[in-house]
């Protein structure tokens, strides 16, 4: 065996010697977006393999039952999320201001948290479980008042991000992010900003400062009191001592930017390192393909029936001429469908990636999906809807793997324009397949080492030794504006010290000299 193949052998070894104990796990997504769950569930069915006790509190109970693994199943907020986020609002986001959508995003936070909190099962399994866990897996996604949980089972809390690294997770470790490179989650910006782009992405993030901290917080810190009973910390005590937060991301994905040791990059989670066997009628479509084929979904949240009648015509147009068969995830029956476009309402997406013959994917730009396709090296043409999606299609397009279009830009001769650029010019391609090289060379897998830092949080009883001391400070200190104030009202005072001096001995020296003259006048 080749020296450098050793490293994740020996790494492995290790870890199932330290890792060995089994543990007592707590694991909550309660967001109903399924995108939001397929990474932390992941995580979730990769601990109980481990031969961990885990629970999970979420709205997507497994559909087969799991050796170790105890599903809670909070029902229902699929339904509210339809309420409150329709498609058809999803669809024409683009028309919302930037600010308007930070506060809606986080007006239904405060809505979701309190349904669930409040949800009879969850009530339920508050009241009837006195066990103890070792420690809990919790999705941070406008959720602040979950943290209860963390104090009323008296357990370390490990934060999980679907998203990456924004607001609510940095809040909880003391994780910079400065405004000069970091962009706003939601801006379309790279870290490389004009001016002009720093400036709006300053604004951004002094307006959701001032909105979370006066107006949303308040509101999870009613929940947070109307849930968990005295007595009790502070809310925002509790945010300060998460014990590791695990970021849906790598920066291999998206650009470099600083961490604090307790949040660790763990993108990729659900990916199947071995492709598993696709149905046998889609597996003689994919094989038989001789002139390869274009994967086409818009996620979990967006339904392509809901796209606008206009646009689905012009997409079919588009599809019609080409030779490559399409496979379109589409709930029900599509009409006027041509020969070469084939419709599911699922279609195993990571597998159909890793198949050799799929040339081209055809994707909303969510995180779970472009982590999957850098991974299998296929070339992107994003349709960004809502969220991070425009965020995350800008860096793929800066990075030259993709093409974007807006959705109020999408007719036949754009998307048409888009695909027979990504098919023929093959710089797509090779761009690709460098990103998946870089990403694919990792020590461990992201899952492993979710794993291993989950059992290092619970092995070492919250970890606290990996606490940033930054979290303890104001925001004057951390930014040490205490000190330059007192630098400046020190140089102040010595400039003003030293002028009197300076103008006391001019002053004397100048009654010197009048004093000399007179008396010279007076002896003359």
């Amino acid at each position: 065996m080749e020296r450098k193949n050793l490293l994740p052998v020996i790494l492995l070894l290790l870890l199932n010697v330290i890792g060995s104990g089994s543990y007592k796990i707590l694991g909550i997504f309660h967001t109903p977006s399924k995108s939001h769950y397929i990474a932390g569930g992941a995580l979730m069915k990769g601990l109980s393999e481990k031969g961990h006790d885990v629970t999970v509190i979420s709205p997507f109970p497994q559909s087969k039952p799991l050796k170790n693994l105890n599903d809670v199943a909070v029902i229902g907020i699929e339904q509210l999320m339809e309420e409150n986020f329709p498609s058809d609002l999803l669809i024409n986001s683009y028309n919302i201001s930037m600010f308007q959508k930070i506060k809606y995003y986080l007006t239904f936070g405060v809505t979701m948290t309190n349904f669930t909190l409040n949800h009879d099962v969850f009530q339920n399994f508050l009241r009837t479980n006195d066990v103890h866990f070792d420690v809990i897996v919790m999705q941070v996604f406008m959720n602040e008042a979950f943290l209860g949980i963390g104090h009323y089972f008296n357990a370390p809390v490990i934060g999980f991000s679907s998203f990456g690294a924004n607001k609510w997770t940095n809040d909880m470790v003391g994780t910079p992010a400065p405004m000069s490179y970091v962009p706003h989650l939601q801006i379309k910006f790279t870290d490389r900003m004009s001016f002009p782009q720093r400036a709006m992405n300053v604004i951004a993030y002094v307006f959701e400062y001032f909105f979370t901290n006066w107006l949303y917080m308040p509101e999870q810190e009613k929940v947070y009191d109307a849930i968990f009973p005295d007595p009790k910390p502070k809310l925002e005590e509790l945010q300060k001592n998460v014990s590791l937060v695990l970021l849906n991301n790598h920066f291999s994905l998206s650009f470099p930017r600083p961490y604090v040791p307790n949040m660790i990059e763990v993108g990729g989670l659900q990916i199947n390192r071995t492709p598993k066997p696709l149905p046998s009628d889609l597996q003689k479509l994919m094989d038989e393909a001789v002139h390869g084929v274009i994967y086409f979904s818009l996620g979990s949240n967006i339904k392509s029936k809901h796209i606008p009648a206009d646009h689905q015509a012009e997409i079919l147009n588009a599809f019609r001429k080409l030779k490559q068969s399409v496979l379109w995830k589409w709930d029900g029956q599509l009409a006027d469908k041509p020969d070469n476009v084939n419709v599911s309402a699922w279609y195993p997406q990571d597998d159909l990636l890793a198949h050799p013959n799929l040339k081209l994917f055809i994707t909303h730009g969510g995180l779970l999906s472009l982590t999957e396709t850098i991974y299998h090296a296929v070339p992107v043409i994003g349709i960004p809807i809502f969220a991070d999606q425009h965020l995350n299609m800008e860096r793929a397009e800066s990075s030259g793997y993709a093409k974007s279009i807006q959705l109020k830009d999408l007719n036949e001769k754009t998307l048409s324009s888009a695909i027979v650029e990504l098919l023929t010019n093959d710089k797509y391609a090779k761009k690709i397949k460098l990103l998946s090289e870089r990403y694919r060379d990792q020590p461990l897998t992201p899952l492993e080492t979710a794993i291993y830092w989950t059992e290092y949080v619970a092995r070492h009883k919250g970890a606290p030794h990996l606490r940033s001391a930054g979290l303890d400070l104001s925001f004057f200190a951390y930014h040490s504006l205490d000190v330059f104030a007192a630098f400046f009202i020190a140089v102040y005072l010595a400039w003003r010290i030293i002028k009197c001096i300076v103008r006391r001995i001019a002053c004397r020296e100048w009654r010197k000299s009048r004093q000399c003259n007179a008396d010279d006048k007076k002896n003359n």
